[in-house]
């Protein structure tokens, strides 16, 4: 029987939030073993000079924990 756990993480990105969201999952492939899934919680960004300077994703991912 699996057993598995969430974590939720924030990544970043200049150029939008696909990057944000593809950084996230692949900075916590280096940590996290076992990711099976994602969702999407929240979609912000930060403005600088009435620009977005930085998009923003916050996830919940997914991991089943070794047996």
């Amino acid at each position: 029987m699996a057993v598995a756990r969430q974590t939720q993480i924030i990544g970043a990105s200049p150029p939008s939030w696909e990057d944000a969201v593809r950084n996230a999952i692949e900075r916590a492939n280096k940590t996290l073993r076992n990711i099976t899934g994602l969702e999407v919680l929240k979609e912000n960004a930060a403005i600088e000079n009435g620009k977005i300077v930085e998009y923003r994703a916050t996830l919940m991912v997914t991991f089943v924990l070794d047996s």
